[in-house]
């Protein structure tokens, strides 16, 4: 599941009235990571550390304290994407999408102890977990509609299982979310495209039953997440200029959170109480936070100039005394983990 993200006058007098009291606090300084791009950030709480994947052209996974400075590389990653823990929190899965499987990393030795084989030509991308079953929509040529979903239940004689997706097409790897319960709901949804499908599937038995489908997150979907209760999505699509909630049961609309033009992360804080949403700009203030039901920002955070927050590029700690937002400067395609420390307001 993931956990991660001067208000500005095209938000409407409402909101820039209510934030003309706040002052946007600065992140601090950016580290650089040593990463060739950005995949996915997962937070570590039990060992206050944070994971970040360099995506597709990346061959390993970087490990950060909370104050964002470098701790460790993990070598041997092939195209390290989607990151997931476990319900307990003592393994890290990491989506090889270069390696066509799913490793598996001690979060205590950080060592890896286990490697799942996806199948050749799969490239797994993204990771979700419903209790302890690990699912990542996989696919290694974009606009084909050859995406898939796949099942690791690394209890099963036979851990790994593809085309578990039913009817659904996806033109590429789908983006899967979830809260994280036994029975889902498994939302999935199809990336960067005009109208971006979301398909709602709800988990029985160890397998995926379809339910509410629909485009209504607008184009260019970039994000989704999941409140641990399972009823509510919320999504980031570049063609809106808000986050966006949605009834998981019945995609019926629950509220929007106004952000800069192209929202590219939406993540709710672990106890669903807070939600951060970044957009691809190079105009400060960035990153806004919202109380869920909120009509105005109780916090913006301002980036260096010419940083952008990246797609799927904001965690919370669980505590909700940091938020962690990967962003990249300008052209350079190294990522920086910024951190915001009591991003609530609190």
């Amino acid at each position: 599941m993931a956990m991660r993200r001067s208000v500005l006058a095209g938000l409407g007098a409402v909101v820039a009235m209510a934030a003309s009291a706040l002052v946007a606090p600065a992140a601090s300084a950016g580290q650089e990571l040593p990463l060739p791009g950005f995949g996915d950030i997962v937070v570590d709480d039990a060992h206050e550390r944070v994971f970040v994947s360099g995506g597709g052209v990346g061959n390993g996974i970087v490990v950060t304290d909370f104050s964002g400075r470098v701790r460790r590389t993990i070598p041997n990653q092939l195209g390290a994407d989607g990151l997931v823990l476990s319900a307990d929190g003592t393994r890290l899965y990491a989506a090889l999408s270069a390696g066509d499987a799913i490793s598996v990393i001690d979060t205590a030795t950080l060592t890896e102890t286990a490697r799942y084989a996806t199948g050749a030509g799969t490239c797994p991308t993204h990771l979700a977990r419903t209790s302890d079953l690990v699912w990542f929509g996989y696919g290694c040529v974009d606009g084909t509609w050859s995406g898939k979903i796949g099942k690791l239940d690394t209890a099963a004689a036979q851990p790994v299982s593809g085309d578990q997706q039913k009817d659904v097409r996806y033109q590429r790897a789908p983006l899967v979310s979830s809260g994280g319960g036994a029975n889902g709901p498994l939302v999935a949804g199809q990336l960067s495209l005009s109208q971006s499908l979301v398909q709602v599937y709800s988990v029985d038995g160890g397998g995926l039953t379809v339910g509410a489908t629909g485009d209504v997150v607008g184009a260019g979907l970039y994000d989704v997440d999941v409140t641990t209760d399972g009823t509510t999505l919320y999504s980031a699509a570049g063609g809106r200029d808000r986050a966006e909630a949605f009834a998981s049961a019945d995609l019926a609309r629950r509220g929007a959170y106004a952000a800069r033009p192209r929202p590219v992360a939406a993540a709710l804080s672990p106890d669903d109480r807070h939600l951060a949403v970044g957009a691809l700009t190079t105009d400060p203030n960035d990153v806004l936070v919202y109380e869920v039901g909120g009509s105005a920002p109780v916090d913006t955070v301002a980036l260096d100039s010419g940083e952008t927050v990246q797609p799927r590029g904001l965690a919370w700690s669980a505590d909700k005394e940091h938020l962690f937002v990967v962003t990249r400067y300008q052209n350079d395609p190294e990522p920086h983990l910024e951190v915001e420390r009591h991003p609530a307001g609190l």
